[in-house]
């Protein structure tokens, strides 16, 4: 099966150039309308599917972001490889703004959002202890450097809550307990993508040094958004170049990381539970 790749694009990141055939489509989800429409069209001969994290003219706090409804519409749409671009602090020296950094592992510190499509009635627990597709996390390390961004492969990536940049002490905390990036978005997004079986790639693009760093003072926001606008060229230049590296199975288990997940029983599911997820879980229910 060809791959289907989805974008969720973070702040600064609305549209994708070059799309083919391109057009808007509004979908709806058990979970309620996503952040905005999706705009499907095919590059480089490849399907693809991009969605605005904060819909466009950035209307969605990271706290109000519909997760559930973003990741559910882009299984809908038949996406198979999603990959999420979002900017994001460093706590690193060597990852300075400008900076990508292919994320493959997560703190989530977030506390006021729904986290799983799962509940009472249809109970589940996926393994996200690796999170993110390897296969599709290197086709994404080498379409940013052909797009011309200096590229760290892996790196943690600490989730706040927000919408309020780190304190110091948090920041230095983190920093502390070895974390390389942080950001507001990419949970329960990932943990979100692994319940619904698709391949998971975060590209973090550096914006700022957070609030730790002695030579760079507090983070403003206009300083991430003049760094922001020279990240987005070389976000479009990866998303540009992807068609052309991504495979269609890992390899990896992303695809069928619920074949071992669902707790409740057969004869105990709740019918309702069960049409609700149909997109999500139906090829193991």
């Amino acid at each position: 099966m060809n791959p289907v790749i989805g974008i969720i694009g973070g702040s600064g990141l609305y549209q994708v150039d070059g799309l083919e055939d391109a057009v808007w489509t509004a979908f709806d989800t058990p979970w309620g309308a996503p952040s905005d429409d999706l705009l499907i069209g095919t590059l480089g001969g490849t399907r693809m599917v991009f969605l605005p994290r904060h819909g466009r003219g950035h209307v969605q706090t990271p706290s109000t972001v519909n997760y559930r409804a973003n990741v559910a519409a882009m299984k809908a749409a038949g996406v198979t490889h999603l990959v999420s671009v979002s900017a994001t602090g460093s706590f690193r020296e060597d990852m300075a703004p400008g900076h990508f950094v292919i994320v493959d592992q997560f703190i989530d510190r977030t506390f006021a959002r729904e986290k799983t499509f799962f509940g009472p009635g249809l109970v589940a627990h996926v393994s996200v202890a690796d999170p993110v597709c390897p296969r599709l996390s290197a086709a994404c390390a080498e379409a940013a450097r052909q797009g011309g961004a200096t590229v760290h492969e892996g790196g943690t990536y600490l989730a706040m809550e927000g919408p309020q940049f780190s304190t110091k002490a948090e920041s230095h905390l983190y920093r502390q307990w070895g974390c390389d990036v942080i950001g507001m978005t990419n949970m329960p997004e990932a943990k979100l993508a692994r319940e619904a079986e698709l391949h998971y790639a975060s590209v973090a693009m550096v914006t700022d040094f957070d609030s730790w760093h002695p030579d760079h003072g507090n983070v403003q926001i206009t300083d991430i958004l003049e760094t922001l606008h020279g990240n987005v060229g070389r976000a479009a230049a990866m998303v540009a170049a992807l068609p052309g590296l991504v495979g269609a199975s890992c390899g990896a288990g992303c695809a069928t990381a619920l074949d071992h997940a669902i707790m409740t029983a057969p004869d105990a599911r709740d019918p309702d539970m069960i049409t609700r997820l149909s997109t999500i879980a139906g090829r193991v229910l």
